[in-house]
């Protein structure tokens, strides 16, 4: 770095601008507190700060900084505390020191000072001092109105007169905030205070619940109208807030009361007068919706409250969501007001319905879940009535006004979710209302089927894919209910089931494009007629295991149309599935029926293997059928299976062996897998009941044959089941050793064990993945 100047004259002028560059740098610092304290105390005009004397010129001190304004508040706040408890502590102890003069001339000094200080302060910016200072200057306010009743009204009653000081407190504070306009605490106090003196004046009076109720939503209404007509922030906040916390009261308390003396005349105007005030309030203000909502629950609340306790059960929610449907239809009619009124009126009347829907379906699922007791004496024909509560019409016509209504609500609802919501209303309400009407149980079931079909229709005609699979649900829920229902007698077991079957085949047959709701159609008409095929058994004096065989026919029938099904096979195919495990639970206790029920289903599935897009169910087939010969085998006594066995074994590899001549590239699990399935299983089940050791020997030395071919001539199947086999017969000769060992044994070696175990695992586990990923790609190799 090249410098014309010598080193010396160079380091002394560098040394000069680093000294004016600290001054410069000082005198902005202080400049910028000046600044900040003077802006935070909001005192000055911009006029006023523009003109005010700034601090002293390029390295004066000027004004100190001052406290930062959060450390201001906090010193200010702790200042004016002090205070108020000198001087609660002054009227408390040192009060009766003094004479009745003295004591006035103390407090009146006190509360004078205080209230005149705030002025001064304003003056000279200092607005945060001031607010203090008048904090203090009020509660003195508070101890001057105790002082008078000790010393003048010492036979006041203790209520009127705090009512009375509170009215009095509030207008002298609403006085003193207006004469002083910049200072916000006074003009909040005095709203503060004005909440008080109406419903103290209830309690005094012995006015009761609904009286103090009425004083608190009178105060509320106080409240809004001031809110309404002052625009100041420091009365408008503070009154909204009171408006809201009373009104809320007072309505909690018509609440309350409607509840407790249903038909109360004095608790449905209460709330009904909060209903006229929310309305009011949110056609005032375009912006308090949330008061609208407000007052139409209200309204909805006082509406229920006139229904006298001996209506019946349930009218008085029928009659609150009968009240939330006319909301909604005045909100969606415009005849409600401003926007505002109409979307907090239609949200409150979708808020109530929404509760009587969650109401009455929850008694509807009572209802129907006591029709399960039929399943105890089916075909008793006692018409069972439900059991414990049973609720009256009330439930059905809450349900029936609870979809309209929230079929008007879709201007709050999404529309899909409000058609969805409104149909399973609709739907419940109709389902339910013959049962609770009492009426016969042919019209009942005639009625409830009529529901059904008509779900389905809409199901299947619906345009909203959501739409038509709740629809669909609907319909599988009451056809499962009235199903139920008709067990309790023969004629009607059949006539339900025919009539469900025939509609439900039409539907997956003629459904038009709804193909989820085709197969669901598809899985019903199945079920109904195995159902049939069931109940016609049982009405033959057919016993349990032969109700199975009966039952095959379904399957048998849905094998035998295959591909005429389309395009519902699949989920017909998996209820005939669902039926076949049916038939074999039926026939469960009589293992020779097992074996039968058993051997059909195999033919069932290989009648479904002929047709080229089910050769899959061949393996199902040939698994079946082994069954059927291993149950028979068992059910007969059989204790040597080999001999019934290995014949079939030797069929199949035969058949396996020319397969794979003619197609080399076959899998051997294809060709070679059920043949030394069924031979290895039945003489391995043998070999572990079987005490000897020949037959764990011969089978062992079989299976060493068959992993040695399988890993020479690289097959899988062999391979596999070959050692699967060898060592299970190796564990069954090696278990009663192991059981000896291990009673031997302390019992801390196995956890020991164990944990080396996994500890030689965890250190080697990188190369016991590799291994691992080795041993799978030399399997993937094998045929």
């Amino acid at each position: 770095m090249d410098s014309p100047l010598p080193p010396a004259e160079e380091l002394a002028l560098i040394d000069c601008e680093l000294l004016q560059l600290d001054s410069r740098r000082a005198y902005l610092l202080t400049r910028r507190a000046w600044l900040v304290a003077l802006l935070w105390q909001g005192g000055a005009s911009a006029g006023a700060a523009a003109g005010a004397p700034a601090p002293a010129g390029r390295g004066a001190a000027g004004p100190a900084a001052g406290p930062a304004p959060g450390a201001q508040h906090v010193l200010l706040t702790l200042g004016a505390v002090l205070l108020a408890v000198a001087a609660l502590a002054f009227t408390l102890v040192s009060w009766g020191s003094l004479g009745i003069g003295g004591r006035s001339a103390v407090l009146a000094a006190l509360t004078a000072a205080a209230l005149a200080v705030p002025a001064v302060l304003l003056r000279r910016g200092l607005r945060a001092t001031a607010e203090a200072v008048a904090g203090l200057g009020l509660l003195l306010t508070v101890l001057d109105a105790h002082a008078l009743r000790a010393v003048a009204l010492p036979a006041a009653d203790g209520g009127a007169y705090a009512a009375w000081a509170a009215a009095a407190l509030a207008a002298l504070w609403a006085a003193y905030g207006t004469a002083l306009g910049r200072l916000r605490l006074p003009a909040a106090l005095a709203v503060a205070a004005a909440q008080l003196p109406l419903p103290l004046a209830a309690l005094v009076t012995g006015a009761g619940p609904l009286g103090c109720g009425g004083a608190l939503l009178a105060t509320a209404a106080l409240d809004c109208v001031l809110a309404a007509l002052v625009r100041r922030g420091a009365v408008r906040v503070p009154a909204w807030a009171a408006a809201g916390v009373l009104a809320g009261c007072a309505m909690a308390v018509g609440l309350v009361r409607s509840l407790e003396a249903p038909g109360s005349a004095g608790a449905a105007g209460l709330l009904a007068a909060g209903a006229l005030l929310g309305v009011a309030v949110a056609r005032r203000e375009p912006r308090a919706s949330t008061a609208a909502l407000a007052g139409g629950l209200a309204g909805v609340s006082a509406a229920g409250a006139l229904v006298p306790a001996g209506a019946g059960t349930g009218w008085g929610v029928a009659v609150r969501v009968a009240a939330a449907l006319g909301l909604l239809l005045v909100a969606g009619r415009g005849a409600a007001g401003p926007g505002p009124v109409r979307r907090g009126l239609a949200r409150a009347g979708v808020a109530v319905a929404a509760l009587g829907a969650a109401a009455g379906l929850a008694a509807v699922a009572v209802v129907l879940a006591s029709r399960l007791g039929v399943l105890g004496e089916v075909w008793a024909a006692t018409a069972p009535r439900p059991a414990g509560y049973l609720p009256g019409p009330a439930l059905a016509a809450t349900l029936l006004l609870a979809a309209g209504a929230l079929a008007a609500g879709a201007g709050v609802l999404p529309r899909a979710g409000s058609r969805i919501a409104a149909g399973v209303c609709a739907g419940a309400g109709l389902f339910v209302a013959p049962v609770l009407l009492g009426l016969p149980v042919a019209v009942v079931l005639g009625a409830q089927l009529a529901v059904v079909a008509a779900a389905g229709a809409v199901a299947l005609r619906a345009r909203a894919h959501a739409v038509a699979l709740a629809a669909g649900g609907g319909a599988a829920a009451g056809a499962l209910n009235v199903s139920l229902a008709a067990l309790d007698g023969r004629l009607a077991t059949f006539a339900v089931l025919g009539v469900l079957g025939a509609g439900s085949a039409l539907g997956a047959a003629y459904g038009g494009a709804r193909r989820p709701v085709r197969g669901g159609g598809a899985v019903l008409a199945t079920g109904c007629a195995a159902a049939t095929a069931l109940a016609l058994a049982a009405l033959a004096g057919a016993a349990p295991p032969w109700q199975g065989v009966a039952v095959l026919a379904v399957p048998a029938a849905v094998a035998a149309l295959g591909p005429r099904l389309d395009p519902v096979r699949v989920p017909a195919e998996a209820a005939a599935a669902v039926c076949a495990l049916l038939a074999a639970a039926l026939a469960a206790g009589d293992p020779a029926v097992l074996a039968l029920v058993l051997a059909l289903a195999g033919v069932c599935c290989a009648g479904a293997a002929v047709r080229a897009d089910r050769r899959r169910a061949a393996g199902a087939a040939g698994a079946l059928a082994v069954a059927a010969a291993w149950v028979r085998l068992g059910a007969s006594g059989v204790t040597a299976p080999e001999a019934y066995a290995l014949p079939v074994s030797a069929l199949a590899l035969a058949v396996g062996l020319l397969r794979r001549r003619r197609d080399p590239g076959a899998s051997s699990w294809a060709a070679y897998g059920p043949g030394l399935a069924a031979g290895l299983l039945p003489a391995l089940g043998a070999a572990w009941a079987d005490s000897g050791w020949p037959r764990p020997l011969l089978l062992g030395l079989v299976s060493l044959a068959l992993t040695l071919a399988g890993a020479r001539h690289r097959l899988r199947a062999p391979l596999l089941l070959g050692g699967a086999t060898l060592a299970a017969v190796a564990l069954h000769e090696l278990a009663p050793y192991v059981v000896q060992v291990a009673g031997v044994l302390p019992r801390w070696l196995p956890p020991a064990v164990a944990g080396l175990l996994l500890l030689a695992v965890g250190s080697t586990y990188e190369k016991r993945l590799r291994d691992a990923r080795r041993l799978r790609e030399a399997l993937g190799r094998l045929r």
